[in-house]
């Protein structure tokens, strides 16, 4: 039998396994329930609040755990009091003193992308059979969650390898010798 190999869709080869376990089990719980609700159980109410806790815990666990766990990843938006203004804030953990596990980079990003798409298809249908508009509201909500939260850990990705060539770049002599340069035609 083949040995598993690392970044392999495998959770065994998981950092993190019950992480990742909660983490993919609210994604896929409130697809689940939302799928169920609407194919078998006739109480809108019940689907709609079971699914909507499990969004909401899908979100912060993502937002807060998961992301920080997983990839080194996290964010957050902060409001100026004085003039109302809001801008985010990405961090991100020091590439030197972690290694992210390609198992878990792989799964996070795989389910970061994937469920959006599948929320989208799940809207589509809710609009293709007018006789379950009223599902479209639950839909909507999702998207709102998985999108912003998708949007926000790309953008805090993007944000920590920029960072990171920053850094390399002041570590690795390019900008010293570069204002070492400049220093020394000043005293000439």
């Amino acid at each position: 039998m083949d040995q598993a190999q690392i970044g392999e869709l495998n959770w065994r080869l998981s950092a993190h396994p019950l992480t990742l376990l909660f983490f993919l089990g609210f994604r896929i719980g409130s697809l689940l329930m939302y799928l169920f609700g609407v194919l078998f159980i006739d109480d809108f109410i019940l689907v709609f609040i079971i699914t909507l806790l499990l969004l909401s815990a899908d979100f912060y666990y993502l937002k807060n755990i998961a992301g920080r766990r997983l990839v080194g990843l996290r964010w957050w938006n902060e409001v100026n009091t004085a003039t109302g203004d809001s801008h985010w804030v990405f961090e991100s953990s020091d590439p030197n003193t972690r290694t992210i596990n390609a198992t878990d980079k792989r799964f996070f990003w795989l389910s970061m992308y994937a469920t959006p798409a599948l929320w989208i298809g799940l809207a589509i249908l809710a609009i293709v059979r007018l006789n379950n508009v009223i599902w479209l509201s639950l839909v909507a909500i999702a998207l709102v969650l998985t999108i912003t939260n998708t949007m926000a850990f790309s953008r805090c990705d993007r944000f920590s390898q920029a960072s990171n060539l920053a850094n390399s770049a002041f570590s690795g002599g390019i900008v010293s010798n570069l204002a070492g340069g400049m220093i020394g035609r000043l005293f000439r």
